[in-house]
């Protein structure tokens, strides 16, 4: 059976995107390291990288943009960018395993695992490529942002990227539906 194994990336950061993946992973070949994205040191999850593509029968990255999320909440906009990952597949899956409790309305057969980044090689795969592509993204935006500290904490929020939106304000990449992002959006109004 073809499957495909999705998650997602960036749910609780107050900047940027939030990005899922999709991998149908090659039968019965083993990636070394492969685990939970958050279990995997930075370096070695980019090293992993191009294992994960290697030995992949198709892969896709999906993204929900900052407007989608302050539109829709960011479960929608993470469901949505799931979405978008299984339908740039170039192999159609014949079942996708999703990691957590809800899954994208998508026509193929799906199934929920709780901890399935944990147990599941497609979705640690895809929880793998997810943080990297979000990761880099967020890279990218520190030289746009060099004063809010994007490539230390990638959006979260942290201490430094308070102290960063406290003295700098907001920028488009920060999602105004999120509490401490709408507190200060409201107050520098």
């Amino acid at each position: 059976m073809i499957t495909a194994g999705v998650d997602e990336a960036g749910r609780g950061p107050l900047a940027g995107p939030v990005f899922a993946a999709a991998v149908i992973l090659k039968p019965n070949e083993e990636i070394k390291g492969l685990n939970d994205s958050k279990k995997i040191p930075e370096k070695k999850r980019e090293a992993i990288i191009e294992e994960i593509k290697l030995h992949s029968i198709a892969w896709s990255i999906g993204v929900s943009s900052v407007l989608e999320i302050d539109s829709m909440n960011i479960l929608q906009a993470s469901l949505l960018a799931m979405k978008r990952a299984i339908e740039g597949l170039d192999v159609l899956p014949e079942l996708v395993l999703v990691d957590g409790i809800h899954a994208p309305l998508v026509n193929f057969l799906t199934k929920t695992i709780i901890k399935g980044d944990q147990n599941e090689r497609s979705i640690m795969a895809a929880s793998i490529l997810a943080k990297v592509s979000r990761d880099n993204y967020m890279r990218d935006l520190d030289a746009i942002y060099p004063r809010y500290g994007f490539k230390q904490h990638k959006g979260y929020p942290t201490k430094m990227h308070l102290e960063a939106l406290n003295s700098n304000g907001i920028t488009k990449e920060h999602r105004l539906s999120f509490k401490p992002v709408k507190s200060i959006h409201e107050s520098n109004k």
